[in-house]
């Protein structure tokens, strides 16, 4: 388009390419800070599920790609795409990020404290070791999925 307005020789010809140009430069830059936004979005929400207790099932399952395109979805359902929306509130049950979710799935997350204790007892044991503190970076360290 830069060079059809260096080109054009009638003034209201090169006004109109030379708003078009502007137009269509105002419009990229838009859509360039929507899909920085939108990955940054994508990398925390991927970060934040890998650390919920589920990201065990879904290692075990071998869902990656699931997970991704969960993210994916909604992320661009928080964008304001209805579609998206509606698709990842469905992948949302599947991967079990909701209570009803994990009860389709059949599956419990608990406390290892708890469960640690529940095994001493049953193993008659006085009283349970001092449990290890987990990695503070890491909020899987005190839970796990049991299937």
């Amino acid at each position: 388009m830069q060079v059809q307005v260096e080109e054009a020789t009638d003034g209201r010809a090169k006004g109109r390419l030379r708003r078009s140009l502007n137009q269509s430069e105002l419009t990229v830059a838009t859509l360039e800070l929507q899909i920085e936004q939108a990955m940054d979005a994508e990398v925390a929400l991927w970060r934040d599920l890998w650390a919920t207790p589920q990201a065990v099932i879904w290692e075990e399952s071998h869902s990656l790609r699931s997970v991704a395109q969960y993210v994916r979805c909604q992320v661009l359902g928080e964008q304001g795409d209805l579609k998206a929306a509606a698709e990842a509130r469905q992948r949302e049950d599947r991967l079990g990020l909701n209570p009803l979710g994990l009860l389709r799935l059949r599956a419990e997350i608990e406390h290892v404290d708890a469960v640690e204790a529940r095994g001493h007892q049953r193993r008659g044991a006085a009283k349970p070791p001092a449990a290890k503190a987990a990695d503070g970076d890491d909020p899987r360290g005190g839970l796990y999925a049991v299937n």
